[in-house]
């Protein structure tokens, strides 16, 4: 017997809740409750309110699901912030 076809969808985190679950708003209007997948905890990706993100449910119970996927952020980085790895001076090392 086949497993059923899990049903993706796509919604903003609206709230974090314990034990890396999240309450979610999806797009079409319904609120879940998730939970975050195995390999996002595996390779700590870390999900923050306002997120956007992908959901996977099953068809039988679409009050719960497990988050697979968060968005990168489409906001652009701030242009006065310095680069990361603190500033370069030319191209000199700092001795000892």
């Amino acid at each position: 017997m086949a497993k059923e076809e899990l049903i993706q969808f796509e919604g903003l985190v609206t709230e974090i809740l314990p034990d890396a679950r999240y309450r979610v708003q999806l797009d079409a209007g319904h609120e879940i409750v998730a939970y975050t997948a195995g390999k996002m905890k595996k390779n700590r990706i870390k999900t923050l309110a306002g997120d956007r993100v992908t959901i996977e449910m099953s068809p039988y119970d679409l009050e719960k699901g497990r988050l697979i996927f968060r968005h990168k952020d489409e906001r652009p980085a701030s242009a006065g912030a310095p680069p990361r790895g603190g500033p370069q001076r030319g191209g000199q090392f700092r001795r000892r």
